[in-house]
């Protein structure tokens, strides 16, 4: 196996005194891991940044093995691991990708929309200018592993009007008549989530408690903390943002 592209720097692990094992997301390969001989040392470091991207090379004798992996940067996030608030937000998306895809399968939507997310919270480190998009990446990734929400039509009814909740159970929208005195068991949908545009910061932290609910249950759920905690911290932080 040997094959160059474009890929996004996810996760790094040590591995041994100097290596490191890197898992990157690619477009076409999908989730790739390598190891980087010397990506511990003061050059690589940098260059491996989770989400950094890079061009890299992976190596391999059969496809079976570890590939060996060379790696060169193409645009890099310094800049907004350097704040902490994006930096939370990098480390969270990154994490959960890394953490939520099997390898070796190529999704190039969730490829184009984190690339889009990681430029919005590069271009405006203000949170309100990325973080319903990443809430709407959350969404999206649900939906390509299979666990997306039903949010065009009321569960309980089948209309498609006056959609104003999200059942914490089914994953599907309520609207506000099926609602009536259940209110208090639903999450508020945010129109915002579903359609993008402007959103206030009820809006937004309305759209991350949802998409938090169903990725603790259907993804994140029996892991070692982690990409959980990383996520804890950034709504921590988004909430103190606001405050």
């Amino acid at each position: 196996m040997q094959f160059r592209a474009e890929a996004i720097v996810l996760a790094v692990r040590q591995h041994g005194e100097h290596g490191a094992i890197v898992r990157a997301l690619t477009a076409e390969h999908g989730l790739q891991p390598g190891y980087v001989r010397g990506g511990r040392s003061r050059r690589l470091r940098p260059i491996l940044q989770p989400a950094n991207l890079v061009l890299g090379e992976w190596r391999a004798r059969t496809p079976d093995q570890l590939a060996q992996l060379s790696v060169e940067l193409v645009e890099s996030r310094a800049a907004s691991h350097a704040e902490p608030l994006p930096a939370a937000a990098l480390e969270w998306v990154t994490a959960l990708t890394a953490s939520a895809l099997p390898e070796a399968q190529p999704y190039p939507r969730i490829y184009a929309a984190l690339t889009g997310v990681i430029g919005a919270i590069a271009a405006a480190p203000a949170a309100r200018d990325w973080a319903l998009a990443l809430a709407r990446y959350e969404l999206l990734l649900l939906a390509e592993l299979g666990f997306g929400l039903d949010l065009g039509v009321c569960v309980a009814t089948g209309a498609s009007g006056d959609l104003a909740f999200v059942s914490p159970k089914s994953g599907g929208a309520v609207s506000r008549g099926a609602a009536f005195g259940y209110e208090d068991k639903l999450f508020a949908l945010p129109p915002a989530l579903l359609t993008g545009g402007e959103a206030d910061w009820s809006d937004i932290l309305a759209a991350l408690r949802i998409t938090g609910h169903f990725l603790a249950r259907d993804i994140l759920a029996g892991q070692v903390a982690g990409p959980a905690d990383a996520r804890a911290r950034l709504v921590e932080r988004l909430k103190r943002a606001v405050a």
